[in-house]
């Protein structure tokens, strides 16, 4: 979700050079538009979803071939954790790079800043602003124009196990205290700890810094805020959690070790978002779905709050077939796909008007988070939003497993910030 320093001016301007010597090849022959005005040849795209999501999404963008039955789909998955640099170092280099690429909305501005995608055409652009979720457009855009399309939104919450909670004789926890008396009942009532708290990816750092009222940077006043009280509190109330024994965590393969640990029963609760329904319900203890709960994320001192995610599908500047990968991005963004991808992945759609068909209206994990979308909080969309996630991961699992004083973690991610950065506060 948040990864890479920003390239050099050397990097953009090789992108750049790719951009003109690939994207006048549209003109027909084997790529591109036919003389007739049909779409034919290959679009390669890039996709970052998780193993419980891409098969689906494989079948969903191979089905484009019966819109448009000369165009070759070529769908290849992309593990998330390299996606972003190895799609730079794709772009930049002009090789092998994907027509289409799913990006962590961290990744646009840094994307379209390098010069390597292409505008979204102007009707389409237009129906983004009109047909869309407000938040979820502005994740597609740099500097006023818009590179991307929103595919899904998301944000996060608390899962819990409803059959260990009931066990325990407690209720889903709404604050951070809750949740440490809560987990202190959990353990002696069943043997169970309260909560996996993910500690080697610092995305799951964001609610705990919200929760305190604070924020990683003021992008309007182009301010480092990571370190200011509301971020050492936020660096102790991650580790408060451990040392409590409220939750345990690990620093290394965070994701497999939570999922685990969730799915199997040794843990009653666990922060995640809705890309995590899928591969919850394939757990022993989730074979009834109704066991699964899912509630707001639980309040620090200043309050509740999650960061808003999701994925935007965005086209190659250099690609040589253009007009077939932006019907493409349009296809997979189209409501008759968003509405099926929240049928059989409760994924929520990016189109406002996806919220009243049955199909979405009758997912109740979408039901869920998408009143908690709607009060997510923004993150700074600029370039260098990426880039900030390496550093802080570094500090925030140093300060979760004890490594570093929460004091001296948030000082060490604000210096690393400010070399990011430059000229900032």
């Amino acid at each position: 979700m948040r990864r890479g320093i920003a390239a050099t001016a050397l990097v953009a301007a090789l992108a750049l050079a790719a951009t003109a010597c690939g994207g006048d090849k549209n003109d027909g022959g084997e790529d591109g538009k036919k003389a007739g005005g049909e779409l034919s040849g290959t679009v390669t795209w890039w996709d970052t979803s998780n193993d419980a999501e891409k098969a689906t999404f494989e079948k969903i963008a191979k089905a484009f071939t019966a819109k448009h039955p000369k165009v070759t789909v070529k769908y290849v998955n992309v593990p998330y954790g390299d996606a972003q640099n190895k799609a730079k170092n794709a772009f930049s280099s002009g090789a092998d790079a994907p027509d289409v690429i799913r990006a962590d909305v961290g990744w646009v501005a840094d994307f379209a800043s390098l010069g390597y995608l292409d505008k979204v055409p102007a009707e389409a652009a237009k129906k983004v602003d009109s047909e869309f979720l407000p938040q979820a457009a502005a994740s597609g855009k740099f500097e006023g124009t818009t590179y991307a399309v929103p595919q899904v939104i998301d944000t996060m919450g608390l899962f819990y196990n409803k059959k260990i909670l009931k066990d325990a004789g407690v209720e889903a926890p709404t604050s951070l205290e809750e949740l440490k008396k809560a987990a202190a009942t959990i353990k002696s009532k069943t043997g169970k700890t309260g909560l996996y708290l993910r500690g080697d990816d610092s995305y799951w750092f964001l609610p705990l810094i919200y929760g305190e009222g604070g924020d990683l940077v003021d992008a309007k006043n182009k301010t480092v805020t990571v370190d200011s009280p509301a971020g050492v509190k936020a660096f102790k109330a991650a580790r408060d959690l451990v040392t409590s024994g409220a939750a345990l965590t690990n620093a290394t393969d965070g994701w497999n070790n939570m999922q685990t640990a969730f799915k199997s029963g040794k843990v009653a609760m666990m922060i995640n978002g809705p890309w995590a329904v899928a591969d919850a319900y394939a757990g022993d203890e989730f074979k009834d779905k109704a066991n699964l709960g899912i509630a707001a994320v639980p309040a620090g001192s200043a309050g509740q709050g999650a960061p808003q995610g999701g994925h935007d599908l965005a086209v190659y500047a250099g690609s040589k077939n253009r007009d077939a990968a932006h019907a493409f991005v349009e296809y997979m963004t189209s409501q008759e796909v968003q509405v099926q991808s929240a049928k059989e992945l409760s994924l929520l759609p990016t189109r406002t008007a996806a919220y009243e068909q049955p199909d979405v209206k009758g997912n109740e994990m979408v039901q869920f988070f998408k009143p908690a979308v709607d009060k997510a909080v923004e993150r700074a969309w600029i370039p260098e939003n990426g880039s900030l996630f390496a550093p802080l991961q570094v500090q925030y699992t140093k300060a979760v497993t004890g490594a570093a004083s929460p004091e001296d973690a948030a000082k060490a991610a604000g210096a690393e910030f400010r070399k990011i950065l430059k000229g900032w506060k």
